[in-house]
């Protein structure tokens, strides 16, 4: 038994790490993979047993190697596991640059756009807990409460997705501490959100008319992709940095191709775009992409 090993027993009682071996751990990363993408190196072991352990003694099975076997036939169960060992790290006005410029570069023309009538689209592809996706909706309407009701008023919408069924479920509650709150600008919390109080501890909440503009769905990045109509904006931001090279070359070129000609891709500070979809993207500015007209 390894050290990494016995101190994740010690995180979850009442399951045994005689249960759980090199083989085992060998096949919950191939899974993974498999499934999302992401790479799980061996400095991972131990997080995944101790995500693990408590789905595989709610299972009843004997061991991992049983519980992985019992994974076949069984997508709601297969779902919890990969919601498990997807991290899901994420704060509002994270990499504010990139905010900064939509604010001052991409909003005047969605705002015009969408005042005219036309649909104005939006994505945040690995949204988590919404953070993100709702920065990006505030910074969209402004700091102003009624000109920003005139723009949610019109056809604006924002996808949010997430291979984290959990993730999901804390983004559509879109209440979140009041300290998580205080990295955006005061005016645009003034203007969008509501005060609440959960288990004592101040809160804040998205207000209705903000959240009404997003769409929270389940989907794998490496899955298929039903939406038909092209983005203006996608942020997919600190994503990739868990996938091997091929699956990020594959996936920025997808992302790539879901854009509007001169839309916007905004990825995390540490990616870069590379293989196929450096035909389709031209830089600039700091880890923000815009696709080509043609």
């Amino acid at each position: 038994m390894t050290m990494a090993t016995r101190e994740a027993a010690a995180l979850v009682p009442g399951v045994s790490p005689a249960i759980y071996g090199e083989q085992d751990f060998r096949r919950i990363a191939a899974l993974i993979h498999r499934e999302t993408g992401i790479v799980l190196s061996d400095r991972k072991r131990m997080l995944a047993y101790s995500r693990l352990a408590p789905l595989v003694r709610r299972s009843g099975a004997q061991s991992f190697a049983a519980f992985l076997d019992g994974l076949e036939g069984a997508p709601s169960l297969l779902t919890e596991v990969i919601a498990a060992l997807t991290t899901n790290h994420t704060y509002f006005h994270r990499e504010p640059h990139h905010f900064d410029h939509f604010a001052r570069e991409v909003r005047p023309d969605l705002v015009a756009r969408a005042l005219a009538g036309e649909p104005v689209r939006l994505w945040s592809a690995g949204c988590s807990s919404g953070e993100e996706v709702f920065t990006l909706m505030m910074v969209l309407l402004g700091s102003e409460r009624a000109a920003g009701e005139r723009i949610a008023a019109s056809d604006v919408r924002a996808l949010a997705s997430d291979v984290s069924v959990n993730a999901l479920a804390q983004a559509r509650g879109a209440t979140y501490p009041a300290k998580a709150l205080e990295a955006l600008p005061e005016a645009l919390r003034r203007a969008w959100c509501e005060p609440a109080v959960i288990q004592a501890e101040p809160h804040l909440a998205i207000g209705a008319q903000l959240r009404a503009l997003v769409r929270f769905r389940h989907l794998n990045l490496l899955g298929a992709w039903p939406m038909r109509r092209p983005f203006d904006v996608v942020f997919c931001r600190n994503v990739m940095i868990y996938f091997d090279a091929p699956t990020k070359e594959r996936l920025v070129e997808r992302l790539a191709l879901s854009l509007a000609p001169g839309g916007l891709l905004y990825i995390g500070h540490s990616e870069r775009v590379t293989g196929p979809a450096t035909a389709l993207l031209r830089p600039i500015g700091p880890t923000i992409y815009q696709r080509s007209a043609a």
